[in-house]
C-alpha cells in the first residue's frame, strides 16, 4: 500500500513528442514557419544589392554590407545564444528572436537612409541568432529519438525554402513596387511566423535550466581548436560559404548589365537553383554515409570549381549551368563537412557545431564583401578568380583530410 501511495504521489515524466500526434504536427508547423521566416529575412536583401547601389549611391562592396553585417553578427551571436537559452529556456529565446527580427525587418523597410538600413540589418543579425542556435537543442530535448530526424528535416527544409523564397519574392516585389514593399512584406510574414511559433510550439517539458559557465564554454572551444581535423573543417566552412555567397552576391550586378539586362524578377528566379541544392544535400549526405566523407567532400568542391569556370562564358545557358553546378556542389559539401564535425568532435558536439557555423557565417560576411572589391576592379572575371582561389584552398584541405586518421573507432573510422 505504501509503495502504491508513493507511486501515486510521484509526478510522471512527460512523454516526448512522437510523429503522428497533434502536438508533433504543431511543433513541425511552428518550426517550419520559424526556419522559413528566419532565412527569408536574412537573405531577402541579396538580390536587392544593385537596387541599394542605385538608390543610396553606394558601390557594390558597400551595398553587400546589408547582408555581410547581418551574417557577421549572426556568426558571433550564435556562439552565445545557445548558452543564453540554457539559462532562460529554449522556447522564450526562439520566440523572442522571431518577434524582434520581424519588427526590425519592418523598420528596415522604412529606413530613411543607408546608415539606418545598415544599423537595422546589424541588429537583425544579432536577433536572428536565437533560432538556429537553439532549435536543435529544443528538438533533441522534446522529441522522441525516433522522430527527431523528421522534425529536424522539416526545420532544415523551412530554412532552405525560406532562403530561396526570400530572394525570389524580394526580386519580384521590387519589380512590382519597390524594395521597401518587398522587405516590408517579408517582415510581415516574419511577424506571422513569430505568432505561429508562440502559439503552436509546445512548452519545454524536458528543459533543465543551467547556470551560465563562460569558462566551461571557452574550454570546450579550445579543445575543439586543438584538433587539426576540426580546424580544417572549420576552414572549409569559411572558404565554401564565402565563395558561394560571393557568386550570388555579384551575379545580380552582372546580369542587370548589358547584354543580359535582366529584371529583378528574372534574377530572383535564378535562386530557384536552391531547390537543386536542397536535394543534393540529402542525396550527397546519404552517399557520403556509404562511400565515406573523405571520398565525397573533395569531389563536391571539384564540381563547384567546374561551375565557376562555366560562369566565365557569355552564353546565358552556360552561366546558368555553372550556377547550378556551384549550388549542387556547395550544398553537398556543406552537408558532408557539417556532419563530419559532429562525428569528429569527441565531446561538446554542440559547441563544435557552433564553431563550424561561426566560421560559415563569418565567411559569408568577410568574403561576401571582399568580392565587391574584385567586382569593382575586375568585373566578373575578378569575382571568379577570387572564388577559384578560395575553392582551390578548400580542395587542398579536403584532400589533406583524406590522409588524416579518425579520432575514434566505430562507424566513422573509415570516414
Amino acid at each position: 500500500m505504501r509503495n502504491e501511495f508513493m507511486q501515486e504521489q510521484m509526478p510522471e515524466t512527460p512523454s516526448r513528442l512522437v510523429s503522428g500526434t497533434p502536438a508533433f504536427r504543431r511543433l513541425n508547423l511552428a518550426l517550419f514557419a520559424a526556419g522559413f521566416s528566419t532565412f527569408a529575412i536574412l537573405y531577402c536583401v541579396q538580390p536587392l544589392l544593385p537596387e541599394f547601389s542605385q538608390e543610396f549611391h553606394v558601390s557594390a562592396a558597400v551595398s553587400s554590407l546589408s547582408l555581410s553585417l547581418s551574417t557577421g553578427l549572426l556568426a558571433v551571436a550564435m556562439l552565445a545564444a545557445g548558452s543564453l537559452s540554457d539559462v532562460w529556456g529554449r522556447k522564450p529565446v526562439m520566440v523572442a528572436s522571431l518577434f524582434a527580427s520581424a519588427l526590425l525587418t519592418l523598420l528596415s523597410a522604412a529606413a530613411p537612409n543607408w546608415a539606418s538600413l545598415l544599423v537595422a540589418r546589424m541588429l537583425i543579425g544579432v536577433t536572428l541568432s536565437g533560432l538556429p542556435a537553439v532549435a536543435m537543442a529544443y528538438v533533441s530535448e522534446e522529441v522522441d529519438p525516433k522522430s527527431i530526424g523528421l522534425a529536424m528535416g522539416l526545420f532544415i527544409g523551412g530554412n532552405a525554402v525560406g532562403g530561396m523564397a526570400g530572394r525570389i519574392v524580394s526580386g519580384w516585389l521590387t519589380d512590382l513596387g519597390s524594395w521597401r514593399l518587398a522587405i516590408g512584406l517579408i517582415g510581415a510574414v516574419g511577424l506571422a511566423s513569430a505568432v505561429a511559433a508562440w502559439r503552436s510550439l509546445p512548452a519545454s517539458a524536458h528543459f533543465q535550466p543551467r547556470p551560465a559557465r563562460p569558462a566551461e564554454l571557452l574550454g570546450s572551444f579550445r579543445e575543439h581548436l586543438r584538433d587539426p581535423g576540426l580546424r580544417a573543417l572549420f576552414a572549409e566552412a569559411f572558404l565554401l560559404m564565402g565563395g558561394f555567397v560571393t557568386i550570388y552576391n555579384y551575379l545580380g550586378y552582372r546580369l542587370t548589365e548589358a547584354p543580359y539586362s535582366l529584371s529583378q524578377t528574372a534574377i530572383g528566379a535564378i535562386f530557384s537553383a536552391y531547390l537543386i541544392g536542397t536535394l543534393s544535400s540529402a542525396w550527397i549526405g546519404e552517399l557520403a554515409g556509404r562511400l565515406g566523407r573523405r571520398r565525397v567532400l573533395w569531389a563536391m568542391i571539384a564540381i563547384m570549381l567546374a561551375g565557376v569556370a562555366l560562369t566565365l562564358f557569355h552564353h546565358m545557358a552556360l552561366i546558368l549551368a555553372g550556377i547550378v553546378a556551384v549550388t549542387f556542389g556547395f550544398f553537398g559539401a556543406h552537408s558532408v563537412a557539417s556532419s563530419w564535425v559532429g562525428s569528429r568532435a569527441l565531446t561538446g558536439k554542440a559547441q563544435a557545431s557552433a564553431l563550424y557555423l561561426f566560421c560559415y557565417y563569418l565567411g559569408s560576411s568577410a568574403i561576401g564583401t571582399l568580392g565587391g572589391v574584385f567586382w569593382i576592379h575586375g568585373g566578373w572575371p575578378g569575382v571568379a578568380a577570387l572564388v577559384t582561389l578560395l575553392l582551390a584552398v578548400a580542395l587542398v584541405l579536403a584532400l589533406w583530410l583524406t590522409t588524416l586518421p579518425p579520432r575514434k573507432a566505430g562507424p566513422d573510422a573509415s570516414q
